[in-house]
Parts: C-alpha cells; structure tokens; sequence
C-alpha cells in the first residue's frame, strides 16, 4: 500500500503502466465537477468509479482486497480514516469472488490512516483496506477510485 500526494504521482508510474494511466486521467479531469459514476479510461483495464457518500462508523465494516485489480483511491473533497493490514491469516467472512472481484475479512485492521483531499492511497492484492471510515462524526466526501486491472 502507498499514500501520498497526488502531487508526487509521478514517483509511482513506474510500478505499472495502468498505475501512470490512472494518475494521467485524475490529472488532466476536473474532479470537482465531475459527477458521480463510472468513467472508462481503457475499457476495462483501466477504469474510474466517482463517489459521493458519507462517512460510516468502523462498527459494522470490514476490510476488503481484490485480486484482479489494483485500486487507485483518490480523495477530492473531505477526509476519511481508512482501516488497513496485510492479508495473512484472517478469518475470511466473505470468500472470493470472480465476477465482483471482492473478497471480506472479519479481523479488525491493524492501524488506519488519513485520506484526505489531495492525497491517493494505493493497494495492491496484499493489501486489505476499509474506506469510507469516519473521523470524528459522519461527513460528506467525494473521492474517485481508479481500477487497474494486474
């Protein structure tokens, strides 16, 4: 997994052309009026899903992984806690599937950190996440996650 600026992308486009696509795409689209949907940037190899929800207690979540793409998490507007761990030994709560790509497991994350506007978190099948977390109490945030298929 990796966080950081949409300003420093650029360090990241080397670990997978889809990963540079990605980051070309959220740099050269205007996300603040972009309207919340799904936007194809390489048919289905490459492909974007615009958000906008609000925040949730980490009570009844659980984090997910996927293993035929990459996520691309981008946050335009506000900020969420993102729970995250390496997938090991975890209990799984919900098996692996093809079609939805998504997998659910019920341990607690190991630590969770920041998404906040301007910034991207990238993750890898390894890597299990829970977004959508709220900080202190439930807010509205737009964020835009990237698809790159492996």
């Amino acid at each position: 997994m990796i966080i950081d600026r949409l300003d420093n992308a650029h360090h990241y486009s080397l670990m997978h052309s889809g990963i540079a696509k990605a980051f070309e795409w959220l740099q050269m689209t205007d996300l603040h009026t972009i309207d919340a949907g799904k936007y194809f940037i390489d048919a289905e190899n490459i492909f974007a899903i615009v958000q906008e929800y609000e925040t949730l207690d980490a009570t009844n979540e659980q984090m997910e992984a996927h293993k035929k793409y990459i996520d691309v998490q981008y946050m335009i507007n506000g900020e969420e806690l993102v729970g995250l761990a390496l997938l090991s030994n975890q209990a799984i709560s919900k098996p692996y599937e093809e079609e939805t790509d998504f997998l659910q497991v019920a341990d607690a994350p190991s630590f969770f950190a920041t998404l906040s506007a301007g910034n991207f978190m990238i993750f890898y099948p390894t890597d299990l996440h829970m977004p959508c977390i709220k900080i202190n109490t439930p807010a509205m945030v737009k964020k835009v996650v990237v698809k790159v298929a492996l």
